[in-house]
């Protein structure tokens, strides 16, 4: 089975679109390695989300989808409105934190 082709973009870059849907990008100058250890941190508080057995559980998992969403740039200030240095701080300070907490 060929791999899924990325989706298509806005032309300023700024969004993806998803079935007609338009969902910010991920901050293109987040490093690889950085992007992958954030949504490592991402798909797990989804999957805790999804297993929750109660509303303190939930409410863990859904900030640790926020904090990874907000460090990749999806979430928050807008990304294209940061300075690079803002940027390098959002995504390292976000995954310090989640490394901190969710250590695995």
């Amino acid at each position: 089975m060929p791999p899924n082709p990325p989706p298509e973009k806005t032309p300023d870059g700024h969004f993806v679109v998803i079935n007609g849907r338009r969902w910010r990008a991920t901050d293109p100058d987040v490093p690889e390695e950085v992007a992958a250890r954030l949504r490592r941190h991402l798909m797990a508080g989804r999957r805790g989300v999804r297993d929750a057995k109660d509303g303190e559980a939930e409410r863990a998992a859904r900030g640790r989808v926020q904090a990874a969403k907000v460090a990749l740039g999806e979430r928050g200030i807008p990304w294209w409105e940061q300075s690079g240095e803002e940027r390098r701080r959002r995504w390292e300070e976000g995954l310090g934190r989640l490394d901190a907490d969710y250590s695995e």
